[in-house]
């Protein structure tokens, strides 16, 4: 009998942690920003971690490409919006975020940043150009995120 009342317990708990540990490596919908485009540089999926983000504590995007030609270096033009609106852009040089030269094939390009403990809370999108070293445009791809409502112990 109280191996049962055991199992009940811990089945619940067990179900809590699963739900709360699997929203970290959901990768996220991914759009092309011309969805006639034929991209040289191909995104399989976006994994964003932790899932949802939150402010004040580092965040990782993790971007899973494939590319048919190598590229020697390049920028990334991120722009986010809020609920619509354009709040922020950035540049950043592509091989700060992944290994140059980029070789024939698979490669991830992985951005970590905190935000601000003052971010608001809600749902984001963003939007990410790939532009090799002549400033052609590689990819151009759309993804959205949430931002939670927990906060960095410094902002209590």
């Amino acid at each position: 009998m109280e191996m049962i009342q055991y199992n009940r317990f811990l089945a619940p708990l067990l179900l809590l942690s699963l739900i709360l540990v699997v929203p970290l490596t959901v990768a996220e919908d991914v759009r092309y920003c011309d969805k006639q485009a034929e991209y040289d540089v191909k995104v399989q999926g976006v994994e964003i971690s932790p899932n949802p983000i939150a402010r004040g504590k580092p965040a990782t995007f993790s971007i899973s490409a494939t590319t048919g030609a190598a590229i020697d270096g390049g920028k990334l033009v991120i722009e986010v919006s809020y609920f619509g609106w354009h709040i922020h852009s950035e540049t950043h040089d592509l091989c700060d975020e992944t290994s140059c030269p980029v070789s024939t094939g698979d490669f991830v390009v992985s951005h970590s940043q905190v935000l601000p403990g003052f971010t608001p809370p809600g749902s984001y999108s963003l939007k990410m150009k790939m532009l090799d070293a002549n400033k052609h445009e590689l990819t151009c791809i759309g993804f959205d995120f949430s931002i939670g409502f927990a906060s960095s112990a410094a902002d209590i």
